[in-house]
Parts: structure tokens; C-alpha cells; sequence
């Protein structure tokens, strides 16, 4: 069976803020509110005939007037007028005027009225879940989509970096490759070479010992003349 409806006040930011919920923690839960105003003193139960009647009229949606004023509550309510004004004389003159003795209406307790309250405001409580549940998967693709550029983004970098490492391999392959080509041709000229001075003093002896005979040879000659 749903739950009788109360009127629910507080003050949040610029706005005075009302709301009809079953319960002190559901009407929290439509303000949005992290923390327990009730606990704090800074929420309440209004008796205030026609804030109750603004909120019945529309069950669980949350009615606004600019803080400090006492103006009507609506869903979509302006910014104070004065918000560099002295808020605290406003709260003050809020108080001053709170002082007043309310008048209490006797209601009829209306129970097909009360369901037909909490039937609305349960409407509105779900709407309101449907709206979070969008947003919040709205958020969720969001995020997907920008975890996926980040994947993307990192797929690309990995394969660069490997591509990167395989042609630096591919080069410290052939220049290991070069510098022992390198080596033997180092070690076959030391060893050509050897062999080619070598031969090179041996053609220089020659021609010192062939140089030498025909001198002794031209001497021996002017003698016997």
C-alpha cells in the first residue's frame, strides 16, 4: 500500500526548496542531497497550508523559490533578485515572518485523496529514476567511448614502438653483419698484404744483387782492356 505523503523543506544554493515524499529520506534522495538536512537543522516538515497544497498538486517533483523570499514554490523558479544583497537580513525577515502563527486547515483525512498522492508521487519517483538511469548511461558511454580513444591511442603507440624495435633490430643486425664483413676484409688485406711486401723486398733484392753483378762485371771488363 503507498505511504501518506508529507511536505518537505529546505534551503539549497539560492533556492528554497520543497518537496511531497513518503518519507524524510525520500525527499533527500529528490533534493539530491548527500548529506542528512534533517539531522542538521537545516530541513524540515512544512505545515505551511500552501506550500503542502503546491507540492501535493505535484508529488515528488521538487518546487523552488528564490531563497528568502515568500513567494509561490514552482518547478522552475528564478534566481534572487538581490544576490549581492545581505543574506542574512533576508534569512533574518524569513525567520520574522516564520514567526507568525500559521493556521492550520483541518484537512479530511481523504484516503482515496492520499493514494492518489503517493500513486503520483511513486510516478514521478520512478520518472525521475528512468531520467538518472539515462543520464547515468549516457555517462557510461561516454566514458566507454573515451576509454576506447585511450585504447586506441595505446594500440597505436605499442604497435609503433614494436615496429620501431624490430627495424632498430633489423639495422644492429646488419651492421653486426657489416662490421664482421668488415673484420675479414681487415684480416684477408693484412694477410695480401703481408704476402705482397714480402714479395715486393724479395723483387728489390733481386735487382740490388742484378745491379751489383753487372757493376763487378764492367770492372773486370776496363781491366782486361
Amino acid at each position: 500500500m503507498a505511504r501518506k505523503l508529507k511536505t518537505y523543506q529546505t534551503s539549497l544554493g539560492f533556492f528554497d526548496l520543497a518537496v511531497a515524499a513518503p518519507s524524510m529520506k525520500a525527499a533527500l534522495e529528490a533534493w539530491g542531497a548527500e548529506r542528512n538536512l534533517f539531522h542538521q537543522g537545516a530541513a524540515k516538515q512544512s505545515e505551511d497550508p500552501d506550500v503542502i497544497a503546491a507540492t501535493m498538486a505535484a508529488p515528488g517533483v521538487v518546487l523552488k523559490r528564490p531563497v528568502g523570499s515568500s513567494g509561490a514554490f514552482k518547478e522552475h523558479a528564478e534566481l534572487p533578485s538581490d544576490l549581492a544583497g545581505d543574506g542574512r537580513s533576508k534569512k533574518a525577515g524569513r525567520k520574522s515572518a516564520s514567526r507568525k502563527p500559521q493556521q492550520h486547515t483541518n484537512r479530511t483525512e481523504d484516503a482515496a485523496a492520499d493514494r492518489k498522492a503517493a500513486l503520483a508521487f511513486e510516478r514521478e519517483h520512478k520518472r525521475r529514476e528512468r531520467e538518472r538511469a539515462r543520464e547515468e548511461a549516457a555517462r557510461q558511454k561516454e566514458r566507454e567511448r573515451r576509454q576506447q580513444a585511450v585504447d586506441n591511442a595505446q594500440n597505436a603507440l605499442d604497435a609503433a614502438r614494436r615496429k620501431h624495435e624490430q627495424n632498430a633490430a633489423d639495422l644492429q643486425a646488419e651492421l653486426e653483419l657489416i662490421e664482421e664483413k668488415a673484420q675479414a676484409e681487415e684480416a684477408r688485406w693484412e694477410k695480401e698484404r703481408a704476402h705482397l711486401e714480402t714479395a715486393l723486398r724479395r723483387a728489390r733484392g733481386q735487382v740490388l744483387l742484378s745491379s751489383g753483378y753487372f757493376a763487378h762485371a764492367s770492372r773486370l771488363a776496363e781491366l782486361q782492356v
